[in-house]
């Protein structure tokens, strides 16, 4: 068939010459135009038995001179003729041309049937001219009617898996990847586009490509995250029933031999008649399913409290063993490579180890060459600023994880390896949230070479990403502080007497912090007291427990909790305590202009110090004493008064040095905004403190507890940085 331009003849050079045939008999459809301009309907003459497979072939004008094969199946009617099949959905049904039997079936009849044979394509506005335009030979839809039927086929087994119930497994009757979906949209594409028809092309059919380039089959690929003693007690129950001992009786050098002795073997480690308990069931059953749904559906495995070598070998040697079980069960190689394996370092003393982790990671002959060939020579290293914070304060977890940054950027360089690090941000200073630009500006030297990863709180999706313009915006925010941070690294210290001032400070603040959260008798009384914290678990939003492990103390408390508590009563304690303390030190000790100095030309001091304005900005002392005085008993309340003495000691010293008058002055908008909340904030939490106090007594009051969570969220709201 000559498919030709409709309103321009004139391009029939540029036509998609389409020929169908058989390996019984070949013919040829053309259609022409009538002088009016109108278009023919053109008459099919079909060979009275077919009874095997048409093939359809397209031919582009170009300079492809072989053909590509596409199939297209065509059932026998009564009479012995032929039908597309009503699972192509397309309109070659033809019950005016193919079927004789209904041509004297009423225009309107007919057409009422071909639909109902048909169905209706999501491609149906896109590929179908107007009424009067309509040819009677639509090979794009038959052709995409076949996509749709595979999709919808694929969207059937994905359910069937979800809901772990069996599915054929054809691999022809659905897609499995990416490519094999934009071949055939890719195909119509240039079909179109070689017979005049690109404004057909460039419109939603391109746009459909786009997405389906960008988003794939899976939408969006899943981190994995996991603690690091997990896969140890894994590891153990393997190790024991194989009569190797306890893996986590063996030091570091042993387990290192193990894995390498392991990565390097061509079998299994793990027998499939292992007996385990449910918690090591469980990390083995992830590993599994990761095997099977392969690296397109999954981006990283982010190993949480890493803090050694060998907890990523461990990964990396459970990934291997799942891969090679999965591929011996379903008779089929794993989809895409093995997932890239990242070490997440989050409290002080893993932050100090850092560099020295990654070091004798690429010392290893086996992880550098798994490391070039699988992944392009790129390492991941994640840095944690929530537990960081929690274990030492807000200080002195912002410059441990400015040197743990420096270290793991030079440990890379020295092996010629790539590194991205991946900012495990949350969305309150106390957990490393704040302005995205400034945060990516004040960042170590060389550690954002073009590649950045950080991740974004849900409360912060919703203000950065919930519409359209303000996306677009964060996404220039980004990109924007990304190149500049290639192209212009933010300054160095300019003096090495710099650093030995912020370790100066953040000695004293983390011994005062320390002391006051860890040592002190009264701190987790008071704390639960004081705040909603226990109450919070009414919420029902959490995507973890708010403990690790089964424990009243601060250590086991997840830090979304802990942040999140003290948010509630304006107090914003994380976020600032010790802070004061540290500065003061410094001061006393000779170097208040040094610190000034520091603000003014050093990019990650300036940024810590900012951020701590406008937490204390946003506290409350009068509020958070009434929580106190409402809430706390007697015996605690002289904790409380030290703990505003340090709020009004770390507003004196970060005044004196950055140099403003009052808190906020360099960001008035800010405090414009704080302020123009304070009549909406004030009354919820003195009803929270109400409310907080009843409930106490009555904590099975259902219409209390409703109560309460309206002033969560509305104060939450109000505060914005929360958690």
């Amino acid at each position: 068939m000559e498919f030709k331009h409709k309103s321009n003849p004139a391009k029939a050079s540029k036509s998609a010459y389409i020929c169908i045939a058989s390996t019984a008999s070949c013919w040829c459809i053309s259609s022409s135009l009538h002088s009016d301009g109108g278009s023919e309907y053109p008459v099919v003459k079909v060979p009275g038995n077919i009874n095997r497979q048409v093939n359809l072939f397209v031919f582009l004008q170009n300079d492809k001179k072989s053909p590509v094969q596409l199939s297209l199946s065509l059932p026998k009617t009564e009479d012995g003729g032929s039908l597309a099949s009503p699972t192509s959905q397309s309109s070659v049904t033809g019950s005016q041309k193919l079927n004789r039997s209904s041509s004297s079936q009423h225009p309107a009849q007919r057409k009422l049937f071909v639909e109902s044979q048909i169905g209706r394509s999501n491609f149906q506005k896109l590929l179908e001219p107007s009424l009067h335009q309509r040819p009677g030979f639509t090979p794009y839809r038959v052709f995409l009617g076949n996509v749709k039927d595979k999709l919808l086929k694929t969207q059937r087994r994905l359910e069937l898996q979800l809901e772990d119930l069996p599915s054929e497994h054809d691999p022809r009757e659905y897609y499995e990847t990416t490519e094999q979906l934009l071949e055939p949209l890719t195909l119509c594409y240039e079909s179109l586009h070689s017979c005049g028809s690109g404004i057909l092309a460039d419109g939603r059919l391109a746009d459909l490509i786009r997405r389906v380039a960008t988003f794939g089959m899976v939408l969006m690929k899943l981190d994995l995250r996991q603690e690091a003693s997990r896969h140890s007690e894994t590891l153990d129950a393997v190790t024991k029933y194989l009569d190797m001992g306890l893996y986590t009786e063996w030091d570091e050098e042993k387990k290192l031999e193990f894995f390498t002795r392991e990565l390097k073997g061509k079998r299994p480690l793990i027998p499939l008649s292992i007996e385990v308990t449910s918690d090591v069931k469980e990390v083995l059953d992830t590993f599994r399913v990761a095997a099977e749904l392969g690296s397109d559906s999954f981006g990283a495995y982010v190993i949480s409290m890493a803090s050694n070598a060998s907890d990523v070998l461990a990964v990396e040697l459970l990934q291997k063993d799942a891969r090679l079980s999965v591929s011996g069960e379903l008779g089929r190689p794993c989809p895409g490579g093995t997932l890239r394996v990242v070490p997440l370092f989050e409290t002080v003393k893993d932050l100090r180890a850092a560099g020295s982790v990654i070091r004798k990671l690429l010392s290893i002959d086996w992880y550098r060459e798994h490391i070039i060939k699988n992944h392009n020579g790129h390492q991941e290293v994640m840095v944690g600023y929530s537990d960081s914070g929690k274990d030492a304060g807000r200080f002195t977890a912002a410059w441990e994880l400015y040197k743990a940054q420096e270290d793991v950027v030079a440990a890379c360089k020295e092996y010629g390896i790539k590194v991205t690090l991946f900012h495990g941000r949350g969305g309150s200073i106390g957990r490393g949230g704040g302005p995205t630009y400034l945060a990516i500006q004040s960042q170590p030297p060389g550690s954002v070479m073009g590649t950045l990863r950080s991740t974004e709180q849900g409360e912060m999706v919703q203000a950065k990403f919930g519409l359209p313009q303000t996306a677009v915006r964060q996404l220039e925010i980004y990109t924007t502080a990304v190149l500049l941070a290639t192209m212009n690294p933010p300054l160095p210290p300019r003096e090495e007497k710099w650093r030995h001032v912020m370790e100066e400070i953040s000695k004293a603040s983390c011994n005062y912090y320390r002391s006051t959260v860890y040592e002190n008798p009264d701190f987790l009384g008071y704390f639960q007291e004081a705040t909603p914290q226990a109450e919070l678990g009414f919420l029902n939003i959490g995507s973890r427990p708010t403990r690790r492990k089964a424990s009243t103390g601060i250590g086991h408390l997840r830090a979304i909790p802990w942040l999140f508590a003290w948010t509630q009563t304006r107090f914003v304690l994380p976020a600032w305590l010790g802070v004061g303390s540290g500065l003061k030190d410094a001061c006393d000790k000779g170097y208040q202009e040094d610190l000034k100095a520091m603000y003014k030309e050093w990019p990650f001091f300036q940024s810590t110090i900012d951020l701590i304005e406008m937490v204390v900005a946003k506290a409350d002392i009068p509020i958070a004493k009434h929580y106190e005085e409402m809430l706390v008993s007697e015996s605690r309340r002289a904790l409380g008064s030290q703990l505003r003495s340090e709020l009004q000691t770390t507003e004196k010293f970060v005044l004196i040095v950055s140099g403003h008058e009052k808190l906020s002055d360099n960001n008035r908008s800010l405090r414009r905004l704080i302020e123009n909340r304070l009549p909406y904030l004030n009354p919820l939490n003195l009803l929270q403190v109400e409310i907080l106090q009843r409930l106490r007594h009555d904590d099975d009051n259902h219409k209390l507890r409703d109560a309460l969570l309206i002033t969560i969220n509305g104060i939450a709201a109000g505060m914005r940085n929360t958690g």
